[in-house]
């Protein structure tokens, strides 16, 4: 439910801001998750996590179709979700591997919460602004379909 907030958001605020606030507050709803203990606690971080993933998930797709020629967008999204759902792979892998080698579950989720920790600070430093009301130029598209 809360997508069609945040995808409405973007649309108003752009997506880097959106993007870079779902990924560190999805890393503090995870690193909550660790530290609290109890139910409400549980809650409270699985709601900020949740959130965070709100903000994240239908933004990063228009990033990619903001700054996709019209005629290659479904291209670019399917590359960009294989890319993604190759990073749950590996991000599976290394859960499991953190949780075996630190032998602790509570490893599993500091992996996580640093990972997304990580991946927000580097798209604030290296990400833009892709909404083309508020970062790239508009660009002239051509109405000849190729």
């Amino acid at each position: 439910m809360s997508q069609l907030i945040t995808g409405r958001w973007s649309d108003r605020l752009g997506r880097h801001r959106l993007n870079v606030g779902g990924m560190w507050l999805c890393g503090i709803g995870v690193a909550m998750m660790v530290v609290m203990n109890s139910s409400g606690g549980w809650m409270l971080s699985a709601a900020l996590t949740g959130f965070g993933m709100a903000m994240l998930y239908p933004n990063l797709s228009a990033a990619v179709a903001d700054i996709a020629p019209p005629l290659w967008r479904g291209s670019a999204i399917g590359i960009y979700r294989f890319w993604r759902d190759l990073g749950y792979a590996l991000g599976a892998l290394g859960l499991g591997l953190s949780a075996h080698f630190a032998g602790q579950l509570e490893s599993a989720f500091w992996f996580v919460a640093l990972s997304m920790g990580v991946s927000g600070a580097w798209l604030a430093w290296r990400g833009e602004e892709t909404h083309p009301s508020f970062g790239l130029p508009k660009r002239k598209v051509s109405k000849r379909v190729a």
